[in-house]
C-alpha cells in the first residue's frame, strides 16, 4: 500500500477524540490497515494509532518482533489489529517504564501504566478480541489506545526530570527513534 505522514504533536488532529467504527471487512479499512502496517514498520514502531495518520476512527494496530530497534530489550508483543477497544485494569498496581511516541519524535519520558490489563475490541473482519496482558503488551496498547482519546504519553508523565530528548538520555537508541 503506501506510507503515510505520521502527525507530530501539536497538531489538533491528534486531541480529538475518535469515532467508533461501524464498518468491517471493507476495502476502505484493508487498504487503511495495510497502510498503517507499512507506516508502522518503516519508522519501528511497536504501534500506530489511525488518529496519527490523521484518520480519525477508533483502529490501533500494534505488534513487535524481539528485538525492536526502538525497544530492543522488550518481549515481542502479537501483531494485532483492534477497533472499538475497551481497556479494563486488572487490579490496581501500576508500573513506570520508558515510552516514546511516532507523533513525538526525539522524546522519550517515564509513563506510570496498569501493569495488567484486559483489552476488548474486534479485529478487521469484526470478530471479538478478548486478551488478558501485562508488561510490555500491557503498555502498548494502553499508549496506543489513549491516541483515540485525545492524549500523548507526555500528558501522562509525572515527573518531567524523567523526560527528555533520546540522543541524550539513550544514545544508542538515537538514530533508531527518529
Amino acid at each position: 500500500m503506501s506510507l503515510r505522514e505520521i502527525l507530530k504533536m501539536g497538531d489538533p488532529r491528534l486531541l480529538r477524540v475518535a469515532q467508533p467504527l461501524r464498518a468491517f471487512d471493507t476495502p476502505q479499512l484493508h487498504a487503511l490497515i495495510a497502510d498503517m502496517q507499512d507506516t508502522m514498520r518503516a519508522a519501528n514502531g511497536a504501534g500506530l494509532a489511525a488518529p496519527q495518520i490523521g484518520e480519525d476512527v477508533q483502529l490501533v494496530i500494534f505488534g513487535t518482533d524481539a528485538p525492536n530497534p526502538r525497544y530492543p530489550d522488550a518481549p515481542p508483543v502479537p501483531r494485532t489489529v483492534l477497533i472499538n477497544p475497551r481497556i479494563t485494569p486488572i487490579g490496581d498496581e501500576e508500573e513506570e517504564d520508558w515510552e516514546g511516541c511516532l507523533s513525538v519524535p526525539g522524546l522519550r519520558g517515564v509513563v506510570p501504566r496498569w501493569r495488567r490489563i484486559r483489552y476488548t475490541g474486534f479485529d478487521e473482519k469484526g470478530r471479538p478480541i478478548e486478551r488478558e496482558v501485562e508488561g510490555f503488551h500491557a503498555r502498548v496498547v494502553q499508549h496506543e489506545c489513549d491516541h483515540l482519546e485525545g492524549k500523548l504519553y507526555p500528558m501522562r508523565v509525572r515527573d518531567f526530570s524523567r523526560f527528555g530528548f533520546t540522543d541524550i538520555l539513550f544514545p544508542e537508541l538515537s538514530q533508531a527513534d527518529d
